[in-house]
């Protein structure tokens, strides 16, 4: 993988890769923020569901219908 950056963020990972910094390497750096980046966007999915559930579990009881699986299936279908 090839990667190009600016002066500042080359500085910048220089100073994260050093021996002072919290890296042994420029790829441990990438996988550590690649790995933040996964877990950023599950914990943003889960929030997501989160509230959609909240938001159906919290409908009148009289909105809710009887449904098959079938017909769930089908309704959802892209």
């Amino acid at each position: 993988m090839t990667l190009e950056i600016d002066d500042e963020l080359h500085e910048f990972l220089a100073l994260m890769v050093s021996d002072a910094g919290p890296y042994q390497s420029v790829s441990a750096y990438v996988e550590d923020l690649i790995r933040r980046d996964m877990a950023s966007q599950e914990a943003a999915a889960f929030t997501q569901l989160q509230v959609e559930l909240l938001t159906a579990f919290s409908a009148p009881e009289a909105t809710y219908h009887p449904s098959s699986a079938a017909e769930v299936i089908a309704r959802n279908r892209i």
